[in-house]
């Protein structure tokens, strides 16, 4: 069993920030692509942003600009690093270690709430 721990959600205001963390175990995220998710109620689960071993990163049109992955290798972490937070960005986020055929492990959830 993987555990990806996840950690940073919470509520947040229209134009603020946030920044996720998800730990992984070293064997897993030194040879995993990383990323983050989201599915808001109804909606399917899409990627957000990814980055590879080599720091190679992918984001969604709707969040370019505004997030930001990265990793740090010294303690296993992947950060996402999100501002100028819109209603439409609510929804629970998931970290996602990657690897094709040979692994795909999904963290717990953290819950995002942009609201007034």
């Amino acid at each position: 069993q993987v555990h990806l721990v996840e950690s940073g959600g919470g509520l947040v205001q229209p134009g603020g920030s946030l920044r996720l963390s998800c730990a992984a175990p070293p064997n897993i995220f030194n040879i995993y692509r990383m990323g983050w998710y989201r599915q808001a109620p109804g909606q399917l689960r899409e990627l957000v942003a990814d980055i590879s071993t080599t720091t190679l990163t992918k984001y969604a049109d709707s969040v370019k600009g505004r997030f930001t992955i990265s990793r740090d290798n010294a303690k296993n972490t992947v950060y996402l690093e999100m501002n100028s937070l819109k209603l439409e960005d609510t929804a629970v986020y998931y970290c996602n270690a990657n690897r094709g055929s040979l692994g795909d492990y999904w963290g717990q959830g953290t819950q995002v709430t942009v609201s007034s």
